[in-house]
C-alpha cells in the first residue's frame, strides 16, 4: 500500500489534518483533496471531534494544485480536478466542527483558496499567501 498524502491526528476533540507531501509543497492533487475530503468527512460525522486543524508538513501548507495534472489534459480531466476542488472546499464548509488553518509557510492558489474556505484561519508571521492565477483570470472558487 502506498504512503497516505494525508495524515489524520487525533487529541481528545482535536483531529489535525496534515498534507503530506512537503517535498512537493503539498500541492492539491486528485489524491491529496480525495483523501482531504475523505478525512474531513469523516470527522465530521464523528460526534467526538469538537474541532478540526487543517496543516500541512514542511515549508508550505499547499501551494496549489499538482500543475502537471493540468497539463495536456482533455476539458473533462481538467474538469475533474476543479470538481474535486470544489468537493473538498464544500466539504469543509458542511461539517459541524469549526475548521482551523494552520499556516506555517506558503499557501498559494489553490491552497490560498483552502485557508479562505476554513472558518478560521492561525499563521504564523512569515507565512506568505498568493493567488497568482488571478493574473490570468482564473481562480478555482
Amino acid at each position: 500500500m502506498s504512503t497516505p498524502y494525508v495524515l489524520v491526528e487525533r487529541s481528545g476533540p482535536i483531529a489535525r489534518v496534515t498534507l503530506d507531501r512537503p517535498e512537493r509543497r503539498n500541492p492539491l492533487s486528485l489524491r491529496m483533496m480525495r483523501e482531504a475530503t475523505a478525512a474531513i468527512r469523516d470527522l465530521g460525522d464523528d460526534p467526538s471531534c469538537g474541532v478540526v486543524v487543517v496543516t500541512g508538513s514542511g515549508p508550505a501548507l499547499s501551494a496549489g494544485h499538482e500543475i502537471g495534472e493540468m497539463i495536456d489534459r482533455t476539458l473533462d480531466e481538467e474538469r475533474e480536478v476543479f470538481d474535486t476542488c470544489v468537493e473538498l472546499m464544500e466539504s469543509i464548509q458542511a461539517i459541524r466542527q469549526p475548521v482551523i488553518a494552520e499556516v506555517q509557510g506558503h499557501a498559494i492558489a489553490a491552497g490560498c483558496q483552502l485557508v479562505a474556505t476554513c472558518d478560521l484561519a492561525v499563521a504564523v508571521d512569515t507565512a506568505r499567501f498568493g493567488t497568482p492565477g488571478v493574473r490570468i483570470g482564473l481562480f478555482c472558487s
